[in-house]
């Protein structure tokens, strides 16, 4: 078996895993790897803001699915996981939103994680942030990673921003400011009107370091430990097996499906479950792989009354001339990320900030599992932010190349039910808003029938999807199921870390991808040992909450 000596080796080209091969490798002493189960991202469409549509099709994926959801009829669900350098941000729907400011203050104050509050947090946020709008308090102009308004939003989309409005929802330039909630805008992952993925805003410039080595199309059959102390991993590729020596530590950032795999495989995780599936008990910690929390997500699908989305794109000639149009003036369908407005409101009145939030996308069947209309359509995702409801990661065998045995336990919480439909009904009537009139001729899905409530639970059952925001699995904290400390080491294996989203102790009330850069980013500080951003000095609005009428 070949051997190959680092400082540093990182298993996991994702969001987080390109933030610290970057940071880390800014010291041309240390020798540091990056080691991606996934290829390259050559292919235009990683690039084109618009590919987002194809990737949700699994292109870059680990092509892995759910267990029977027991709370959904026994449903399984396509459960997309990167495969790709650049991991989510190099196939999501580059959506910028950071959650609310009362959700990292819950990881230090309900989940004891000092020193991760949000105001602990917010300069890592703005030292990734290049924004093209905003520079305040709450935002970075000279970071690496693009963000910008969007460029391809239709005008059906002012159209839902005022019907939202009707509603009951104020506008909101920024949801990454003062306040959360309101209807608005999102800013888009992009600069130039490309897709600004973690591999091409961190990774990128750091490729041509002699002191990296990225290492692609590798899988990682377990992490090496000795005496209490990881030193290494172990991975097969093209080139055959070979072993990775970490002088200082081995820094896990696959992902909240990815990282608690690779500890169980490692042998490091639930004891029980080890030796059921037949691997080593290296560490007994029974947090690996509880606590998996994900968004699921209702949709409403909506007949236009002319050509007012993206559908009529749709047809080969047109998509050709849209790809010409976009690498001629970098305009047209191709710079659409096809979810560019949304929202954040409550479905419970006595939420402490928003619990919803709205994905209006310019086109019909533009998700996986979604259906495709034969005349042009919007869709409006609905999503249930804070769940109660917690899942597990467990091996099906001990063999890497098994797939994991994925359960979120969606609506296991009776509360995440009636929230969704809440929000299901809320996207039904934002939609029937009389702006929205001129654009949408009718409600395809879920239907009038849908006002009965047991044909509403029908059809969440059946059309309920995922948004790809899982976390939790590895999470921080000071409880006896934490499994990585508040300095991401962890607990009770010496030289090894857990840096991605996986060791979010609660979700955040957004999209995940923005926090998974910022924990990337953070981690870079812990590994080097250098001293913590200076806290933010700033007020939010900490009552985010309008005054709702007395039921």
């Amino acid at each position: 078996m070949k051997q190959r000596e680092y400082d540093y080796v990182i298993v996991g080209g994702g969001s987080a895993g390109c933030v610290l091969a970057a940071r880390l490798s800014e010291d041309r002493d240390l020798r540091v790897a990056l080691v991606e189960a996934g290829g390259n991202d050559r292919n235009y469409l990683f690039h084109w803001p618009a590919g987002f549509a194809r990737m949700t099709q699994g292109i870059a994926s680990w092509g892995w699915s759910t267990v029977p959801q027991k709370h959904m009829r026994n449903r399984v669900l396509w459960y997309t996981q990167a495969r790709v350098i650049g991991g989510g941000s190099t196939i999501n729907a580059q959506v910028y939103t950071r959650g609310n400011a009362k959700d990292y203050d819950a990881w230090r104050d309900e989940a004891g994680c000092e020193g991760w509050g949000y105001r602990d947090l917010l300069p890592y946020f703005k030292r990734a942030e290049g924004n093209e709008r905003f520079h305040d308090d709450y935002h970075g102009t000279d970071g690496p990673l693009g963000v910008s308004m969007p460029r391809g939003a239709l005008p059906v989309c002012d159209a839902f921003i005022r019907a939202a409005q009707q509603y009951g929802m104020p506008y909101n330039p920024d949801f990454n400011g003062a306040v959360q909630r309101g209807v608005g805008y999102y800013q888009l992952t992009q600069r130039n009107a490309r897709r600004s993925s973690a591999a091409v805003a961190f990774l990128g410039p750091a490729r041509s370091r002699p002191n990296l080595d990225v290492i692609e199309n590798a899988l990682v059959r377990r992490i090496v430990v000795e005496k209490g102390r990881a030193i290494g991993i172990e991975l097969t590729s093209k080139q055959g097996s070979q072993h990775l020596s970490a002088a200082r530590e081995v820094l896990v950032a696959a992902g909240a499906i990815g990282s608690p795999r690779l500890l169980l495989l490692s042998g490091i995780g639930p004891a029980d479950h080890l030796a059921a599936v037949g691997v080593p008990v290296v560490h007994d910690l029974p947090g690996v792989g509880e606590n998996l929390q994900d968004h699921v997500d209702l949709c409403v699908l909506s007949e236009c009354t002319g050509n007012h989305s993206y559908d009529r794109v749709n047809r080969p000639h047109r998509t050709v001339l849209a790809g010409l149009q976009y690498l001629a003036f970098k305009n047209g369908p191709v710079v659409s990320s096809l979810f560019e407005t949304g929202g954040f409101w409550y479905a419970d009145p006595g939420a402490r900030s928003p619990d919803i939030q709205f994905h209006f996308g310019q086109g019909s069947g533009i998700e996986k599992g979604i259906a495709k209309l034969d005349n042009p359509g919007v869709t409006l995702n609905s999503a249930f932010m804070r769940p109660r409801s917690r899942g597990t990661v467990r091996l099906a065998s001990a063999d890497p190349a098994d797939a994991p045995l994925i359960d979120p336990n969606y609506w296991a919480d009776p509360y995440d039910l009636e929230m969704s439909l809440r929000g299901l009904q809320m996207a039904r009537e934002i939609m029937a808003q009389p702006a929205l009139k001129p654009f949408v001729a009718r409600e395809v899905l879920p239907g009038v029938e849908a006002d009965d409530p047991s044909t509403a639970l029908d059809y969440a059952c059946r059309m309920a999807k995922t948004d790809h925001h899982p976390v939790g699995t590895c999470k921080m904290g000071i409880d006896a199921m934490a499994v990585v400390d508040p300095q991401l080491r962890v607990r009770g294996v010496s030289g090894l870390r857990v840096c991605d989203s996986s060791i979010m102790p609660l979700i955040n009330s957004s999209n995940t991808n923005a926090p998974t850069i910022m924990i990337g980013e953070k981690a870079s500080d812990l590994v080097r040992g250098v001293e913590p951003l200076a806290p933010a000095v700033l007020e939010w609005e900490r009552n985010d909450r309008p005054q709702f009428p007395q039921a």
